[in-house]
């Protein structure tokens, strides 16, 4: 960045940094907002909630394959023309997921969504840091990591808001007028900024590789809960392909002398191990950020706004410690910030498997309070140590394989927790039934129901409702308690890292 014209100043500089944040935001803010919308979009398209969970996952996977190419695309065509074209494709992107007039074209469009905006969040990171002044850079990233926290909180609000007073097709129609006014204040302010560009070759047989295992993996795990598994010939290929593509990308990957994906960085203990614990802290999280909306309104007749309303408190506490987190990060040691973390969502999961049927707004509201203080000192303290040692040169790399692996990590577990949640709903129901059954407790219900007016198949059909229910409550507590002990497992992992050398400053950076 020291080719770069002189820093910006004054009105100009606000309003450029003003776009770059918003391009950010759109893009953070689109992989949440349809989160607690899939019942609604469900109906809407006809589809199970279960299958509308695809419109989450595949997003994710392409936003994961295209991260490790930002860093081409930047060197090829320079971070602003790779922004703004980014962001202009993604702009056109929304407009035909609004447009989508069935669960695949939908699907279809997701995709083409999620893999064009691969290069916004780290293009508007590095144009946030080259306009402004380098003695405000740390405003700069201030800038762009509140985005980052706003815009989970913000999708879950404005998504049940859009689907429960809008049709579902304006949470992607919204992006419009921002994405067609962000893009037009970068490109006019920031054209003459261009950064130098290089031919540079790109590893096609990596990145076709790439596709193919991730694809199949996570077409197999979407797939694979209404197939029956591996008892569906299309699921056994889709593994066998996911499988054998896997092994040939790694030999390719270790052995190509420009890799898409640099994995020599394995090498380095501290990325290899905190990865391995971002992988799975983000795993569990984004899990629980799906499967808890969902519960509310499939089982406990929440609509969408209420539904974002009891997750935005994570996100307002958030927002509020990581300025108080950033400033301890140079003088606390990483790993207990990363402890610190996955304490409070180790407790945040273990309060929420207390959940009842009955459980009032502040109830389920408390637990996401305190997952709040995780969320604020998980991704600065888990960027620091796997980002630790890494040489200068090195750390865009390093980002996009931190970030893709992160991505992809979250796609999976939002398709696992979905099937295990049927799982264990049907295993729950299996043993309700039977303690149930015809006897003495079943006629018991029959008789009281019978007294309130119902006769034999209304009363059976109000028993069966509420054993269904309390069999989802049950499997999500079950899953809630395993996050809880998944996440104070992690609190041991992060200790087989070494003590980052330095503070904070290049692991916000990089994310």
């Amino acid at each position: 960045m020291s080719a770069q014209p002189a820093p910006l100043t004054g009105g100009r500089l606000a309003l450029v940094a003003f776009a770059l944040a918003l391009g950010t935001f759109m893009m953070v803010l689109d992989g949440t907002i349809a989160n607690v919308s899939l019942p609604t979009i469900a109906g809407n398209l006809g589809v199970s909630s279960d299958n509308s969970t695809w419109i989450v996952t595949f997003f994710a996977v392409a936003n994961g394959i295209s991260v490790p190419l930002t860093g081409w695309l930047m060197r090829r065509f320079g971070v602003v023309r790779t922004f703004c074209v980014s962001l202009a494709l993604f702009t056109i992107a929304s407009f035909l997921c609004g447009i989508a007039w069935n669960l695949t074209s939908l699907i279809v469009f997701r995709v083409i969504q999620g893999a064009v905006s691969g290069p916004m969040m780290p293009g508007s990171q590095a144009l946030l840091i080259a306009v402004f002044p380098s003695d405000k850079r740390a405003t700069a990233l201030g800038i762009w990591s509140m985005t980052t926290l706003v815009a989970p909180i913000m999708g879950p609000i404005l998504g049940g808001y859009i689907s429960d007073n809008y049709h579902w097709s304006w949470i992607f129609l919204i992006n419009l007028p921002f994405g067609l006014f962000a893009g037009l204040i970068c490109w006019s302010n920031l054209k003459s900024r261009e950064t130098p560009t290089a031919k540079v070759p790109i590893d096609t047989i990596g990145l076709c590789l790439l596709v193919i295992w991730v694809g199949s993996l996570q077409i197999m795990l979407d797939l694979g809960k209404n197939a029956d598994w591996f008892n569906d010939p299309l699921i056994v290929v889709l593994t066998i392909v996911s499988a054998i593509s896997f092994v040939a990308w790694l030999i390719w990957e270790l052995t190509d002398a420009n890799p898409i994906v640099d994995l020599s960085l394995f090498k380095n203990r501290n990325f290899a191990v905190g990865s391995l614990a971002f992988c799975l802290g983000y795993a569990v999280f984004f899990a629980n950020i799906l499967l808890l909306p969902l519960w509310l309104q499939t089982q406990l007749g929440y609509n969408a706004t209420w539904a974002g309303l009891v997750a935005a408190p994570s996100g307002v506490v958030a927002v509020l410690l990581t300025p108080f987190v950033a400033r301890l990060s140079g003088k606390i040691d990483a790993r207990i910030l990363a402890t610190v973390a996955f304490t409070f969502f180790a407790i945040s999961y273990w309060m929420r498997s207390g959940y009842t049927t009955t459980a009032s707004f502040y109830d389920l509201m408390l637990p996401l309070l305190v997952q709040g203080v995780a969320m604020a000192t998980f991704f600065l303290s888990m960027l620091t140590i796997a980002l630790d040692r890494i040489p200068p040169e090195r750390i865009p790399s390093a980002s996009g394989l931190s970030n893709f692996t992160r991505l992809v990590a979250g796609a999976f577990a939002a398709s696992l927790i979905t099937t295990a949640w049927d799982r264990r709903e049907a295993l729950h129901q299996a043993r309700l039934s039977e303690a149930v059954g015809n006897g003495m407790p079943y006629r018991m219900a029959v008789e009281s129901l019978g007294r309130l007016g119902m006769d034999a198949t209304q009363a059976a059909g109000a028993i069966t409702r509420q054993m269904v229910g309390q069999a989802y409550l049950l499997a999500s507590t079950d899953l809630f308690r395993l996050s809880s002990w998944l996440c104070a497992a992690l609190t041991i992992i992060v200790w087989f890292c070494r003590r980052p050398q330095t503070g904070g400053g290049p692991a916000v950076a990089a994310d």
